[in-house]
């Protein structure tokens, strides 16, 4: 018999189905060794030796991999394809040498990109040794995160208090959020003009045509600058005639895409699905490690990290015959096609992200899924089969036309496309092939060579150029590959991060840096300047993908990297604050000092009128306060606004006076403390405060919405039954009602105001119908949902009164102290659970015993 090593319980279970009773699948529930996360885990000057850590969870799953390597005759590491796959088998045949547990038993590496039975079975057929550059680029990246992470990280907890840490990437990935929000506070806006004219055919058919030129000059996005300008033109063509001076019909192709990469899996799930770079993987993960479908366990997707293109020969011809099939032959191309990587640095040697069987439709597979991978899988199989289909033929039309008015004249361009054959776009496109609505995708009447035109109509519109749009995830991730930063296992992490650390928000889908974030990039920018280089960045990528290659020796990049970096640091030592504050002062003028309504200086204190204001650094982080401290104690938050800066409203001290409660006469104001912003009724201990819930900004908050928050908890009306209160209100686990000391959780606050007694009486209802605990007899809202357990369930993180922990059913397991909630894994969360089963199941035995042993001893006694 031989043993098996997978990284997960689902890949385990279905694994073991196709290899039989010769084979012990176990599962490693991801990395078992890790660096501790303290000094001293990576050694520069012991030729960076790195020492290693087991937890408990993963300790006890080695001990069980020892255990039946001893009994079994081999051993096969099939973790995944990828680096971190690579590293995770090394890992476990580190720890099992150590233990002696191998002897002179044989170890071998298989590799499969589809967890399908053939490309299971094709593996174990065609074993090889662990790759060692591949091992090597990993273990550099993982010194490299840690030299900057536990190096850099202290400097900022030093100079600038309030700071989380920084990172390679991560630092990387913030600075482009931080850069494009400068450009749009920079950005002035100009006005335009465009004219158009609504023209028609001899036919009667109308079609609208664009002011190209004037006068003989070709114009330009933004020469018609104002109003005058336009009216002038728009008075001319309203006494012009029209004539057709050339029409042409072009006909053109349209390729389609390539099958997808994770990152434009993950941007093309953002776009259409409204998924975030997490759950993409959370969904793609689950279809690829295998599904029930209809009794036969199969993985449904190929792996899903990856940065190639291509596809199999095999897969390309079971496409080919499923396009035959779905969409007819004249939809498919004389000869396959091949696609090269546009993404700079891509390398890795796997498939694109493809169905492992065409011919499983999304219709076909639809009932044995949930909605979201329901979703996914459809995407992944109309991108992939689209690929291999025909290009789509569509004419595209341009009329020129000719405008004269005496000896004035003008010219108007109309265009306009129609698709001949569908070909690719039958199965599946761009979503801003489907948003578009521009003139190019309209189509034109009839329309001939110097025929007469009328005049229907000349429409003159303002408008004003936009500044750049915030990063969305989507966006952020393509930029990031463009750039070669980061690799497509850590883009989805990498994100997670910055949310995770609050140095960004995503609003509506847009990631907006926060005032913490900006901090720490512009302190990052002006100190540790080429460490946040996007070329830098990139250029140290390549050298990874070199010892990956084998052309370059790892430890020698450590060396280049650490010499210069360690320098670096060790100057920074001498910074003094003041040097900080004045640097970032400059570097974040329109955060500090946002420009006021009446035009006056904004770096004057509006509260003694004289005193200066700067950055100040406190225990919570950065502030702003007046230089005449203490005689003068104004201060506000960073990235306060108008009422922050006390010009508006009446504010002082940072408080935004919103108005007066009808029923107290008191001031109700909006403030900023250590936990973020907050509104207020009345001064002193006896005040009224309510912190603004998720969703809420501090500038969307008015006199209403204040005075609603202010009014909570709210009496929704007594329970029918037990003739108590339900109440409705704002909490630690975000909004809930209330009855008899059973707390439910509502979806968003407009329920606690909106919400009427029959539906909280179901709501109530059904959270006691799930059984009580946690919070007086609820069980705490769930901080983050991590997916299904292998045996079926919800996963979820939770925050108990003893701390967070990860619940399955009736399974609870408290984190490890330190731990943020937010970056558990779910394999991490599976180790938990079954070390917590298998304690629980443990400690039952001893008590039957002793239970079993009372009778025996009263029956002594008598």
């Amino acid at each position: 018999m031989d043993v098996v090593v997978v990284e997960s319980p689902a890949k385990a279970k279905t694994i073991n189905k196709y290899l039989g009773r010769n084979y012990k699948v176990l599962a490693s529930f991801g990395h078992v060794r890790d660096l501790p996360a303290k000094d001293g885990s990576v050694k520069p000057d012991e030729d960076f030796s790195m020492s290693w850590s087991v937890d408990t969870a993963s300790g006890k799953r080695l001990a069980d991999i020892a255990k039946a390597v001893k009994d079994a005759d081999g051993l096969i590491l099939a973790t995944d394809p990828d680096r971190e796959g690579e590293a995770i088998s090394w890992h476990v045949l580190e720890v099992l040498k150590q233990k002696r547990a191998l002897k002179d038993k044989k170890v071998s590496r298989v590799v499969f990109n589809a967890i399908t039975k053939n490309s299971v079975l094709d593996a174990m057929a065609n074993p090889r040794e662990i790759d060692a550059p591949l091992v090597d680029a990993y273990l550099a990246r993982r010194a490299l995160d840690y030299l900057v992470g536990f190096t850099l990280s202290p400097v900022l907890w030093r100079k600038l208090p309030g700071a989380r840490s920084a990172g390679r990437v991560q630092s990387v990935a913030l600075r482009l959020v931080c850069d494009r929000e400068s450009e749009i506070e920079r950005f002035v806006r100009e006005e335009y003009w465009n004219i158009a004219a609504i023209l028609g055919t001899p036919r009667k058919d109308t079609f609208e045509a664009r002011l190209t030129a004037y006068e003989g000059k070709k114009l330009q996005k933004l020469d018609i600058k104002n109003k005058d300008q336009a009216d002038g033109i728009k008075a001319m063509l309203e006494g012009a005639s029209f004539r057709a001076l050339s029409v042409e019909a072009k006909p053109t192709r349209r390729n389609p895409a390539p099958p997808f990469t994770t990152s434009t899996l993950q941007q093309a799930a953002s776009s259409r699905l409204g998924f975030s770079a997490n759950r993409t993987m959370q969904v793609a993960q689950r279809l690829y490690e295998g599904m029930d479908i209809g009794g036969e366990t199969a993985g449904l997707i190929t792996y899903m990290r990856t940065d190639g293109v291509q596809m199999a020969p095999e897969a390309i011809e079971a496409a080919r015959a499923a396009i035959g099939k779905e969409f007819g032959d004249k939809y498919l191309p004389e000869k396959p096609r091949h696609y090269t990587a546009k993404a700079k640095n891509a390398q890795e040697a796997h498939e694109a992200i493809r169905p492992t069987d065409f011919f499983r439709t999304p219709a076909s597979v639809r009932q044995y899924l949930d909605a979201d991978q329901a979703r996914l899988y459809e995407l992944v199989w109309k991108r992939a089969i689209a690929s291999q289909m025909n290009a789509a033929e569509i004419e595209r039309t341009t009329v020129e036309i000719e405008a004269t008015n005496g000896a004035r004249t003008a010219g108007l361009r109309a265009v306009g496309s129609v698709v001949r054959f569908d070909g690719f776009i039958a199965a599946y496109t761009d979503q801003k092939d489907e948003d578009s609505e521009d003139e190019e995708n309209r189509r034109l009447p009839e329309i001939r060579q110097g025929e007469a035109l009328d005049r229907e109509a000349i429409n003159a519109t303002q408008h004003t150029t936009e500044p750049p749009p915030r990063y969305s995830e989507a966006s952020l991730i393509k930029k990031l590959e463009e750039l070669g930063i980061g690799r497509p296992s850590t883009y989805a992490a990498t994100l997670k991060t910055l949310e995770d650390r609050e140095y960004v928000v995503i609003d509506k889908r847009r990631l907006i840096p926060e005032a913490k974030g900006r901090l720490v990039t512009a302190f990052l920018e002006n100190f540790f300047d080429k460490y946040v280089e996007y070329d830098f960045t990139a250029s140290l990528e390549e050298k990874l993908d070199e010892i990956s290659d084998g052309k370059l020796a790892w430890k020698d990049v450590l060396r280049d990297f650490w010499k210069d970096f360690s320098a670096h640091v060790d100057e920074t030592k001498e910074l003094r604050v003041t040097d900080v504050l004045d640097a970032l002062n400059e570097e974040l003028a329109p955060l500090v000092f946002p420009a006021r309504e009446d035009g006056s200086d904004p770096r004057i204190c509006p509260k003694c009128g004289t005193g200066n204001l700067s950055l100040k650094l406190g225990k919570y982080g950065a502030f702003v306060g007046c230089s005449n401290y203490p005689e003068c104690g104004y201060t506000r938050q960073l990235g306060g606004e108008a009422g922050g800066n006390g010009e508006n409203g009446g504010a002082v001290d940072g408080a935004k006076a919103l108005g007066k409660d009808p029923y107290t006469a008191e001031e109700i104001t909006l403030r900023s403390g250590r936990f973020g912003p907050y509104v207020q009724r009345g001064e002193g201990k006896e005040a009224k405060r309510s912190s603004l819930p998720k969703g809420w900004t501090a500038d969307s908050i008015d006199h209403e919405k204040a005075l609603a928050l202010l009014s909570l908890p709210r009496d929704v009306g007594k329970h029918p039954e037990t003739g108590k209160m339900i109440s409705a209100g704002l909490g630690r686990y975000g909004p809930f009602v209330l009855h008899d000391g059973t707390y439910a959780n509502v979806e968003s606050i407009e329920d606690v105001f909106s919400i009427g007694l029959n539906r909280a009486v179901s709501v109530i209802a059904e959270k006691q119908a799930k059984g009580k605990g946690g919070r007086n007899g609820g069980t705490p809202a769930a901080l983050k949902e991590l997916g299904e357990h292998p045996d079926g369930g919800k996963i979820t993180v939770r925050d108990g009164k003893y701390g967070p922990y990860v619940n399955w059913e009736k399974v609870n397991a408290t984190l490890p102290k330190g731990k943020d909630p937010q970056s558990v894994t779910v394999e991490e969360a599976l180790a938990l659970i079954a070390e917590r089963a298998a304690k629980s199941g443990s400690a039952k035995k001893p008590a039957r015993k002793a239970a079993a042993k009372k009778p025996a001893a009263k029956k002594k006694k008598g």
